[in-house]
């Protein structure tokens, strides 16, 4: 295992674009109107070891199931070009179920350890060593659980025109990424 800055910043730009924490936040300030208090450490432990069991076990799972890491990237780099596409073009093309309260499974799951994190997790481990992952994975606990504390007072910063050109430039960065993680994986599916 070689921690790899490179590979560390790489991971935790997608897993920031894929949980797209920032583009969460009109939905965090809604769920916090609903029900008060959004619980904060909770959420972020939970979805927390949620990701780096997935992490290990994932592949585990796939392969009781017969599919190959590099098929579960190539499917992840589509997963990931419909979730940019959601991003830039403000279109909603995966539909979700409507969060009653502010705990466990709204925000841990599938809010920010949801299926596009899954898959983009495992698409990672097809490319990049463990510990790198897992870096990324706890950066972006670090800024979900920031953005969860402070969820008042971001709603009192940003606009949102504001939160719209983030989340586009992050989907930008997202349909970037996708395209390379198809193209790194593609060849896995065809032996010479």
């Amino acid at each position: 295992m070689q921690v790899n800055l490179k590979e560390i910043t790489t991971a935790t730009m997608v897993l920031f674009a894929v949980i797209d924490i920032v583009g969460s936040i009109p939905i965090i300030i809604d769920l916090r109107k609903k029900v008060g208090h959004i619980q904060s450490e909770k959420a972020s432990i939970v979805a927390g070891v949620i990701m780096i069991s997935f992490l290990f076990i994932g592949e585990e799972i796939l392969k009781l199931i017969g599919i190959d890491v590099n098929s579960f990237a190539v499917a992840g780099s589509f997963v990931l070009l419909f979730l940019a596409l959601e991003m830039i073009l403000g279109i909603k093309l995966y539909k979700d179920e409507q969060a009653t309260t502010a705990s466990i499974v709204p925000i841990a799951f599938p809010l920010i350890a949801g299926a596009g994190t899954m898959t983009t997790i495992l698409s990672l481990k097809a490319e990049f060593e463990t510990i790198n992952i897992i870096i990324g994975i706890l950066l972006n606990l670090i800024l979900v659980y920031g953005v969860l504390k402070s969820s008042a007072k971001i709603e009192r910063l940003f606009t949102a025109n504001g939160l719209s050109i983030i989340r586009k430039v992050f989907g930008v960065v997202l349909l970037a990424i996708a395209v390379k993680l198809f193209a790194a994986n593609i060849q896995g599916l065809f032996p010479n």
